[in-house]
């Protein structure tokens, strides 16, 4: 396979940057994907409607773009890779408290600084990631980080099937604190970017003045692009969230699944994700990053039938298969995108901040979809008439950005 051989000629210090920046947005994903499982179990706890609980998401995901403001600033000031292990401790101490919440509105807080500290990883691991990687396959390996968040849901979706019933929703929270044990892999074998390095010796060569007027100058011209990035990732978000969110608890609560079963189906959609990320992530250094991403969403409309209308456990799985592998597929193409269109100076900050207020716009994505499903007595409509909205928006949206396939990362 081509991404092997691809990662076969990276360097040692370049193998352990891209595991790093992996591991540390799969743990993440993990992190989130452990509520989201969990739901049903939680209402029943603390006595609330799953619609309460979802909250738990809205928060989450309004305060993602806080974090990829606040961490980007500072990876792009002081380095991404102590920030990126000040980040994955953070998601991982507030994982673990959330194990102790005494009561809904104590976890909704926790889950809101949990946003704060889930919204930082992206940017900073994706910017040390593809400052450090060659331009060569930089699809792939765009495909293969942007499915740590696949990964992610895998984890949760068998620590779900397994644990569940043994330890019940505080101990998965309480598994969901290792991620903290990465940070020891980041500072034995992780550098630091050399762009970042360049950029930083060359802002100390500077006087201050000139170095900060040429960072003004870079952020003003790239303001219409950002702008367009915000909208973007809009629809992405909700293409991701609007497909997964909900979806187990549509399995459990109307289909009626065992959390076993869910959590199975969890795990093989998880690995079709994965798949389908590094599918088109491969296509688009061929086909080029926007064809990649329109070809991926068009197709997700087949898998509607049966991912949403199926009656049987085999049926509703085949279509969650078919769905997260165009969802993911389209997703694969993110992470390279977004920092081939982002200057240097601002690359740990910028993709991340428009990817997470993307994520905030479409923060009541989950609780508007469980509304809706309460509200009408069924998931089935819900679910599906949103994934044609945003998958025909996202194609369109596609359409009309630039394409920078290969771009030199530091060219700025």
């Amino acid at each position: 396979m081509s991404f092997i051989r691809d990662f076969q000629r990276l360097s040692s210090s370049q193998r352990h940057t891209f595991v790093a920046s992996f591991l540390g947005w799969t743990l993440d994903s993990l992190d989130f994907f452990l509520l989201i499982f969990c739901v049903k179990a939680i209402s029943a706890d603390f006595h609330a409607k799953p619609s309460d609980v979802f909250t738990a998401v809205l928060l989450t995901q309004i305060f993602r773009p806080v974090g990829a403001l606040v961490f980007g600033m500072l990876a792009d000031r002081y380095g991404r890779r102590p920030v990126l292990m000040f980040n994955i401790l953070s998601f991982s101490v507030i994982e673990l408290a959330c194990a102790f919440a005494p009561s809904l509105v104590v976890l909704l807080v926790l889950r809101a600084l949990f946003g704060i500290a889930m919204g930082g990883e992206w940017g900073v691991g994706a910017a040390l990631a593809f400052e450090s990687l060659p331009t060569e396959g930089r699809g792939g390996f765009s495909g293969i980080l942007q499915e740590g968040y696949a990964f992610g849901s895998i984890l949760a979706s068998a620590a779900f099937a397994l644990l569940f019933h043994s330890l019940g929703w505080r101990g998965l929270f309480m598994v969901g604190a290792s991620p903290a044990l990465l940070v020891f892999y980041v500072q034995a074998r992780v550098e630091e970017s050399p762009v970042w390095l360049a950029v930083e010796r060359k802002r100390r060569s500077e006087p201050a003045g000139d170095s900060y007027a040429k960072k003004l100058a870079s952020l003003k011209s790239f303001l219409p692009t950002f702008l367009f990035l915000i909208v973007l990732m809009t629809a992405f978000m909700s293409f991701s969230h609007g497909t997964q969110d909900v979806y187990p608890t549509f399995l459990q609560v109307q289909i009626g699944l065992s959390p076993r079963a869910v959590g199975t189906i969890g795990v093989i959609y998880g690995f079709a994700q994965i798949l389908g990320g590094f599918v088109f992530g491969t296509l688009s250094e061929k086909w080029g990053r926007k064809r990649a991403i329109i070809t991926a969403a068009l197709l997700s409309l087949v898998a509607i039938p049966a991912w949403a209308y199926g009656h049987s456990a085999v049926t509703l799985a085949m279509g969650a298969v078919a769905m997260q592998f165009m969802v993911q597929g389209a997703w694969g193409v993110v992470p390279a995108y977004l920092a081939e269109l982002t200057p240097a100076p601002v690359r740990a900050t910028a993709p991340g901040l428009a990817y997470q207020l993307g994520g905030l716009v479409t923060s009541w994505n989950a609780n508007a979809q469980s509304l809706a499903a309460e509200k009408w007595g069924s998931y089935r409509n819900v679910l599906a008439i949103s994934v044609v909205i945003v998958a025909l928006a996202l194609a369109l949206l596609a359409s009309l950005g630039h394409e920078v396939r290969g771009r030199d990362m530091s060219a700025d």
